[in-house]
């Protein structure tokens, strides 16, 4: 993965509808562990787009996140890995999340 591919997708995101990729999130299983208003097993995407928003790199970060996984941000339980997210889909999932300011 390229970091100046996922700018490209993620600013070429930001001009679809964002909204309509919680159906996106719901399709590659996000919604198990992620609720937009509320904290499941991982945060809030709410409080995601707090936490990053207006951070100049935050969404190259969040995209690498979604899909190699990570852990230590929000506490001891790890985000698994999502290798069946595409570079595009992880582009549209941050754009999405972070709408939900």
């Amino acid at each position: 993965m390229k970091t100046p591919l996922i700018i490209g997708l993620l600013a070429a995101s930001f001009s679809l509808h964002a909204q309509a990729d919680q159906a996106l999130a719901q399709s590659k299983n996000c919604m198990a562990c992620h609720a937009v208003e509320k904290k499941l097993v991982g945060p809030s995407y709410k409080d995601i787009a707090k936490k990053y928003g207006g951070q100049k790199d935050a969404a190259a970060m969040l995209a690498t996140k979604i899909i190699k996984g990570g852990s230590g941000n929000w506490g001891a339980v790890p985000m698994p890995a999502n290798p069946q997210v595409s570079d595009a889909e992880a582009a549209r999932l941050v754009s999405w999340i972070m709408s939900q300011k």
